[in-house]
């Protein structure tokens, strides 16, 4: 068995707010349909000519277009011992521990201590911009905090 899969950690990228805008925009969208179609016009005949209509509708096939693109693409976040990746479908990109200058959690300025506002900012020795990471964008942020946590110790071993 390969040791390196036993200590790799996989993030997928959270879709939740992709769902719940789908969700919420085609609510909005039946209940309009079913106002507009039922209460104004006294019987129940949809109203193809409403411009808030085909607004509504677009709203939707955006929403819908974005959530099945995103689980197409189907990114999420590796970690292990000495690297992070960051990979889709198409590509991956890679980069090891010897290459980072410092990693940094950065804590929420907010009084409520949220954890929604926590990045985490990688800085590489090649690149003239840090990585910056949203703790909550991925699934399991806490556990996604504490890989960092241990990478930041790795790091200051070096």
């Amino acid at each position: 068995m390969n040791i390196e899969k036993i200590n790799k950690k996989v993030f997928k990228y959270n879709l939740a707010f992709y769902y719940q805008a789908t969700i919420i925009y085609f609510t909005a969208f039946v209940l309009y349909v079913v106002i507009r179609g039922e209460f104004i016009e006294n019987s129940f005949t949809i109203i193809t000519k409403d411009p808030i209509i085909h607004f509504f509708a677009i709203i939707v096939l955006i929403s819908v277009v974005g959530l099945v693109y995103n689980i197409f693409i189907n990114r999420h976040l590796e970690i292990d011992d000495s690297s992070i990746s960051f990979v889709d479908r198409f590509k991956t990109k890679k980069f090891e521990l010897i290459q980072f200058s410092s990693i940094r959690v950065t804590n929420s300025k907010n009084n409520n201590k949220k954890e929604v506002f926590r990045f985490i900012i990688v800085k590489i020795k090649d690149r003239k911009r840090p990585l910056i990471v949203r703790s909550r964008d991925y699934e399991n942020s806490a556990e996604l905090l504490l890989g960092f946590q241990n990478l930041i110790l790795k790091l200051e071993k070096n």
